[in-house]
């Protein structure tokens, strides 16, 4: 996988296409006078931000408890922390009340209502799992100050917690075996060659292990848990470049679903059997299959299919081979499905454009439906929000660039509006339609967003996505600077107002932008980006040592091609950048180290140039606090308004806080 620097996707989540059909490639509708009439209040950044943040639990545990409560993580308060939730009426129960660091929902235990959590510090990515007792006290049982974990799933008989762990060393996961009852572990599978870990049969007899050796080429490994002393073995023997990856296995771990690009430009879901060996296509389409997962019995199986940006979903009851009937439901991509133990309920979430994630829950015996939770600001409604589109463009040299837009209300050729150049994370990564209180934020306050999904990104093909291979910074920067030129024939475009906004990779390309082409863009906003690919590619996490290889393999080994690091990091040619830049940084990132921004800010600074410096010190690699999301999206807005359009003394807002 190729998202080491991913971060700030439009949407992230995986779930189901209901209905918003895109516009022809091209095309962006415009907005009727009715909608117009809706949509003249402009709100603050808050109350796009104070919208209530859901996520389901573990896919790998139980979302549902023995009780038939629903955990899930929640940032009601700001900061996120776990709850649970009653199905019958939404009401919800806080189980962990962090006020510092987000705390996230992992998995009921299998007998009684304790809990699985984790946290990090501070965004530092150590991750560790805690259980919440049932006295409501949190037991970290993964100490160590350099130890990062996360959860596998659980034993056959609910005896023992998987858990994968750097403790040994800190460039492998090694998995233990925690005793539900004294927490003592011990050890299942020592990683020593340091592989990525897939996944865990349910009987606890197989692991699944993926060998990454480029990033168009890869291995999958198997290794017998039930025979002592066994080593795994590569299954996925091949000739030339064949990317392969776990998905899971089947519940009666009688197969392994795997994914491969074998047999076209897609990710494709295949079965091995287990007992045989004998391979099979499970799940073929058009575009990438995203994920493939089973009810707790098998009965049930879920399938997204990331379609153009955003995921068609498939559940399948495999007893009597026909789709899971379910009941009218509002538009939006559902995601995160998790059945309840007995199969009776489904749990999911709903995302739009113009909706945050909602939890749903169905019965599937009476097919009643409950919308259990209401994200959205009360001062605030969908129709004064921006749903997205999906519209294509010619980049430089003819390839068709596809992205997604959103056009303010009121837009028009008499009404032309200031537009920003999106960049997502990656590289690899992929802006996607969902809901992004950033983006309408801008978007409500006049600014047009596109967020141009360059040569590189996923979801497009293995041709399109490996196109910028040991080029990054060239012809993936020249697709950005490409739609900077498109949205700029748009006649209800500002064409003398675009600027570029991107965080993680995309900040990369934003400061590369500003750099390389420094007057393609009137400024830009740089959210954590690197600016030093010298320093960056030595100073990766030790516990990316299973895709160090890969990443070395596309980006260049720093070792040997340190030359070309230099020449596409802006840091060493920051003399060149003359229009203004806001940098933003979160002190305790381990990825984009502070010390990247700290020193282009001086170097651009030493230009003359308006430059903003925003530094948070509670953060890591994004945004886990509101009220820093707040802050940032404020900067984004007040940056505009100052050195983009001259509106530096409009009134932020009319809509409440």
């Amino acid at each position: 996988m190729r998202y080491f620097l991913s971060t700030l996707p439009i949407v992230s989540a995986l779930g189901l296409a209901i209905a918003c059909q895109p516009a022809p490639s091209g095309e962006t509708p415009d907005t009727t006078s009715e909608t117009i009439s809706q949509a003249r209040a402009t709100y603050s950044a808050s109350v796009f931000h104070q919208t209530t943040s859901f996520n389901m639990a573990n896919s790998g545990g139980h979302s549902f408890s023995s009780q038939g409560r629903i955990l899930i993580s929640s940032d009601e308060t700001g900061v996120f922390n776990a709850y649970s939730v009653d199905p019958a009426t939404g009401d919800r129960e806080a189980l962990t009340t962090s006020n510092t660091n987000a705390t996230y929902a992992v998995s009921w235990f299998p007998g009684d209502d304790r809990a699985l959590v984790t946290a990090d510090g501070g965004g530092d990515e150590l991750n560790h799992i805690f259980v919440r007792e049932l006295d409501g006290r949190l037991s970290d049982i993964t100490p160590g100050e350099e130890t990062k974990a996360f959860f596998m799933g659980w034993s056959p008989e609910g005896n023992d917690a998987w858990i994968a762990t750097n403790e040994r060393d800190q460039a492998a996961f090694d998995i233990y075996e925690y005793d539900t009852l004294s927490y003592e572990s011990g050890v299942v599978f020592e990683n020593t060659d340091a592989l990525q870990i897939g996944a865990v049969s349910p009987d606890g007899n197989w692991l699944a292990l993926v060998r990454n050796r480029t990033s168009a080429d890869g291995d999958i490994l198997l290794l017998d848990l039930s025979t002592p002393g066994a080593t795994p073995e590569v299954v996925t023997e091949h000739e030339g470049n064949i990317a392969y990856g776990v998905y899971t296995f089947t519940p009666d771990s009688a197969q392994l679903v795997y994914a491969t690009d074998e047999h076209g430009e897609f990710n494709q879901a295949w079965t091995m059997d287990m007992a045989s060996g004998e391979r099979a296509p499970l799940i073929e389409a058009d575009w990438d299959v995203s994920f493939v997962s089973y009810s707790p019995s098998g009965r049930y199986q879920v399938v997204g299919i990331n379609a153009d940006g955003r995921t068609e979903l498939s559940l399948t009851d495999l007893e009597s081979g026909s789709a899971v009937a379910l009941p009218d439901l509002p538009a939006g991509d559902l995601r995160n499905v998790r059945y309840s133990r007995d199969e009776s309920q489904v749990a999911f979430l709903i995302n739009a454009a113009t909706s945050p994630s909602n939890l749903h829950v169905v019965d599937l015996n009476t097919q009643d439906h409950s919308q259990l939770t209401n994200a959205l600001h009360p001062d605030i409604t969908e129709a004064e929000m921006v749903d997205a589109q999906v519209v294509r463009f010619e980049s430089f040299d003819g390839l068709e660039i596809p992205g997604i837009m959103y056009r303010p209300h009121g837009a028009s050729a008499d009404n032309p509006v200031p537009a920003l150049v999106w960049v997502h994370g990656g590289p690899g990564g992929q802006s996607r339609i969902g809901y992004s209180a950033t983006i309408q934020h801008l978007v409500n306050h006049g600014y047009a967003v596109y967020a141009a999904n360059n040569r590189g990104s996923s979801g497009y093909g293995k041709t399109f996505y490996h196109m910028d291979d040991r080029h990054h910074g060239e012809a993936d920067l020249q697709d950005i600077v490409a739609a900077g030129d498109y949205l700029r024939s748009l006649d209800w475009v500002a064409d003398d107002q675009v600027a570029v906004i991107g965080g993680s990779y995309g900040g990369y390309i934003t400061a590369a932008a500003l750099t390389f082409h420094p007057e393609a863009f009137e400024l830009g906003i740089n959210i954590f980006g690197v600016t030093n690919w010298v320093r960056t590619l030595q100073s990766i996490p030790p516990w990316w040592e299973s895709f160090r290889e890969a990443l070395y393999d596309e980006m260049g080994d720093p070792a040997t091609d340190a030359e070309r690091h230099e020449r596409i990091s802006p840091l060493f040619h920051a003399e060149h950048v003359i229009r203004p830049m806001l940098v933003i940084q979160g002190a305790n990132d381990p990825r984009v180290l502070q010390v990247e921004s700290d020193e282009l800010v001086a170097a651009v600074r030493a230009n003359g140039v308006p430059v903003e410096y925003v530094l948070f010190d509670d953060e890591g690699h994004g945004f886990r606090r509101r009220e820093n999301r707040i802050t940032a999206s404020e900067a984004y807005l007040d940056f505009l308004n100052t050195y983009l359009t001259g509106n530096a003394d409009q009134e932020e807002a009319t809509g409440a806080d």
